[in-house]
């Protein structure tokens, strides 16, 4: 009871905390935006009288409200997927991963508030208040003046989301941080947006970039045309000829360097990532380039580093893996001092077929693997009919029959479970024979799994000529012959050929050295 007192109560300071974030940046970006930037530009550019002054001021009030009461409607619909995890005790899932999401998204939300509710609820009121009051007599105002302020008002409205978007950005950490870890403690799994992208950082840079560059020259360009607005006709003009070319080129220079900036920033991240793409499918050769001078040069480096420690890693794993393979066949072919080496010997056979069909080097691995266990099953076998040196009697070549399964039964056992998963096929088929007269399925032709068709071929080869208690083994040339009659029937032609070729050239190349 204590404990979850206690989170509770640290449930309720991050939501607080967050809300009491949220109206801070709000105030802060309002004051700047609005009252800063807007008062300014009212009060000190117009020349009014001071009973139109408080008539402005009126109107300016009345639309803040409106606004709050609009934004604040809005604001409670999108906090409220958030607030419903803070208010149980025990959040399903489904509501932890939805708020979740809501609060990555809040930053991009807060920026559709402020063009929204903010934006619309302050500019309606406030303009039809204004047209009916120059129409009534009241205003001494152009209605031209409504058209400037609608300018102005969208460019305030763009100067506060911004704020509000880096604020608000660094507002929600704590609120992440807290629902994954609740997340983790209720149901053991872990939340991300895995690589999920809400707002690119090319669309951060270049509008934040944008806005910063060309907001004031437009602010300087509107609040100039109401100040010269008394000059005569052609010097407004020739003014706005000038003023035009001026204002051209500052949002063309702001526009470049948002994108040369993003682009900046793009590059390196760009480059870590196919670095990240490359590491998932497995390759942990190739580095990201370090050429970069900045803080994207740490970056980097600290990449480089982390993919060549996996590196050295995976070496030594797949290293201990085959040691393991080795170890695990070597104490098989110990039980028998005759057979000793007869594991190691069909996998070198094994290989040696694999690559001359043009197996991949995956593929390989994993039948040099499977060679390497493919009589595992045997450890299953008692030894009096494992190690007999006669005929054995129909029960007990029914025993041997046994292995293959024995030995894809105990391969399932290994954790994680999917770790022999290739070589159990292998394993399980090695003694099927291509017509059909095999074990432990009578499988026939191309439905036998590949890997156990080779290993068909090394097994036999290398019992035909292989040294037993009650006979010698036979030469290559007529453990050969025997290949040859059986392709076909009892092992794969092609497959069979193969090896036949290559040991026939092999023995001939040795007959020219000699």
């Amino acid at each position: 009871m204590h404990v979850h007192t206690e989170r509770e109560q640290e449930g309720n300071r991050v939501y607080a905390s967050f809300l009491s974030h949220l109206l801070r940046n709000y105030i802060f970006g309002s004051t700047v935006a609005v009252l800063g930037v807007g008062g300014i530009v009212v009060f000190s550019t117009l020349s009014i009288p001071s009973d139109e002054r408080i008539l402005l001021g009126s109107i300016m009030v009345i639309s803040l409200l409106i606004m709050f009461v609009c934004e604040l409607f809005v604001f409670h619909l999108h906090l409220r997927p958030i607030q419903a995890i803070f208010r149980v005790e025990k959040p399903t899932s489904e509501q932890l991963k939805t708020a979740y999401l809501q609060t990555h998204k809040f930053p991009t939300l807060s920026v559709r508030r402020t063009f929204g509710p903010h934006f619309l609820g302050l500019l309606a009121p406030a303009v039809s208040m204004a047209f009916v009051l120059i129409k009534l007599g009241l205003l001494k105002l152009p209605y031209s003046y409504l058209g400037i302020a609608v300018a102005v008002a969208f460019m305030i409205a763009g100067m506060h989301a911004m704020i509000e978007f880096f604020l608000t950005t660094k507002a929600i950490r704590p609120v992440v941080t807290f629902i994954r870890g609740k997340h983790k403690e209720l149901y053991k799994q872990d939340i991300t947006l895995s690589g999920r992208v809400l707002v690119s950082i090319r669309t951060k840079f270049r509008l934040s970039a944008s806005l910063i560059g060309t907001l004031p020259l437009l602010l300087f360009g509107l609040a100039s045309q109401i100040r010269l607005d008394r000059l005569q006709g052609e010097s407004t003009l020739a003014y706005w000829q000038w003023a035009g070319i001026i204002l051209i080129i500052g949002i063309a220079y702001s526009l470049l360097g948002a994108s040369l900036l993003s682009r900046n920033i793009e590059d390196p991240i760009q480059t870590i990532q196919n670095g990240m793409i490359s590491v998932q499918a497995g390759n942990f050769d190739p580095s990201s380039a370090d050429i970069y001078s900045d803080e994207f040069s740490k970056l980097v480096a600290g990449f480089n580093h982390m993919v060549n420690g996996l590196k050295e890693r995976e070496q030594r794993n797949n290293q201990l893996l085959q040691s393991y393979f080795m170890t695990l066949a070597a104490a098989l072919d110990a039980r028998d001092t005759y057979t000793a080496g007869h594991s190691t010997r069909v996998a070198r056979f094994s290989v040696q077929i694999g690559l001359l069909d043009g197996w991949s080097e995956s593929e390989i691995d994993i039948l040099h693997k499977t060679a390497l266990l493919h009589d595992i099953g045997k450890i299953g076998v008692r030894d009096a009919v494992l190690l007999k040196d006669g005929r054995l009697t129909d029960e007990e070549f029914e025993q041997i029959k046994l292995h293959p399964v024995l030995g894809e039964n105990i391969l399932k056992q290994i954790e994680p479970a999917d770790a022999m998963a290739d070589l159990l096929p292998g394993v399980r088929s090695h003694h099927e024979r291509y017509d059909g007269m095999g074990y432990p399925d009578g499988l026939a032709g191309n439905d036998i799994p590949l890997s156990g068709r080779v290993i068909a071929i090394a097994d036999a080869f290398d019992a035909m000529t292989s040294d037993r208690p009650y006979r010698k083994g036979m030469t290559y040339a007529r453990a050969l012959s025997i290949l040859e009659e059986g392709k076909g029937t009892q092992w794969d032609p092609k497959l069979t050929q193969l090896f036949i070729e290559s040991l026939n050239g092999n023995e001939q190349a040795d007959d020219e050295a000699s």
